[in-house]
């Protein structure tokens, strides 16, 4: 039995794990990497021109696009298009990118295009290489332990619950900031204290938001002490006025990406599992 066909377009070494992984049980093939990048870039195969039209499915990146519309291809020194992955792709290939934006789906109008960002399995693992990522970033940039220090966290949904549990584990003495009763029982439930958003102020050493939205405006963000570390791990567009924080003399960190620069091994196999369950699906579907 032919085994399907992936391309794996771009990306960082996160995806060459992905594509490690899923070659147990997909023919893979890469394009948008150089070879010399890394030892693993050298032991996979590379795409050639034979290989036009013969893709059953393209793997994009996180993000999907970079600047100037091309994909994003930080381990290429060159540039890699949506054309170059549509010609590579059979008549009904399927695209599976993450955070696929309206830009590559003007891009690429005939194809189907999957975002496996969008998989709550895949989120719900994430947390914790984000959480584990969020706090080796504080370590580094704190000049004191954890251990006792007053920290506050936005929001417990997937990230905040994970970074309560990690910080726990120092001994930090953590608050919750939420927007409703359900965010204050889940912090209970957590076993830390909560207080109202709109009610934030204090002597807190470290913060960390995960709200994607505006949180940390001008007037709250000088409500906190010049010494506090800010560090935002939501997506675009963030919850932190990093403008109005520079101009207050607070430090404040946008981390964005922190699964695949702290830990690609797993975050590369995460995306892996995602799309396999997700190309299962289909096949299931089908039937």
């Amino acid at each position: 039995m032919t085994r399907p066909k992936i391309l794996i377009a771009g990306g960082d070494t996160r995806q060459l794990y992905c594509a490690d992984r899923l070659s147990r049980d997909f023919d893979i093939k890469l394009i948008g990497f150089d070879k010399e990048y890394s030892d693993l870039a050298a032991k996979l195969p590379f795409a050639d021109s034979s290989d036009r039209g013969s893709f059953d499915y393209a793997l994009l990146p996180v993000p999907s696009l970079g600047q100037g519309g091309y994909i994003y291809t930080p381990c290429y020194s060159s540039e890699l298009t949506a054309d170059t992955i549509d010609g590579f792709l059979s008549g009904d290939g399927i695209i599976y990118a993450g955070r696929a934006d309206d830009r590559l789906r003007r891009m690429l109008p005939h194809r189907e295009i999957c975002d496996y960002l969008t998989r709550e399995e895949l989120n719900l693992r994430n947390a914790v290489p984000t959480a584990e990522g969020a706090v080796q970033l504080a370590l580094e940039e704190l000049p004191v332990t954890l251990n006792g220090l007053k920290v506050l966290i936005v929001g417990m949904g997937r990230i905040g619950c994970a970074l309560t549990e990690i910080l726990k584990g120092f001994g930090a003495d953590i608050t919750a900031a939420v927007h409703n009763p359900r965010g204050a029982a889940k912090a209970r439930l957590h076993g830390i204290s909560s207080v109202p958003t709109k009610r934030l102020r204090g002597d807190y050493g470290l913060i960390f938001n995960t709200a994607p939205k505006l949180i940390f405006d001008r007037e709250l963000l000088s409500r906190f002490e010049p010494s506090a570390l800010f560090i935002d791990l939501a997506s675009k567009p963030g919850g932190i006025d990093l403008t109005a924080a520079s101009e207050l003399g607070i430090r404040a960190i946008w981390a964005l990406g922190l699964p695949g620069k702290t830990a690609p091994v797993t975050s590369g196999e995460i995306i892996a599992d995602t799309v396999s369950a997700m190309i299962a699906e289909r096949g299931e579907d089908s039937e």
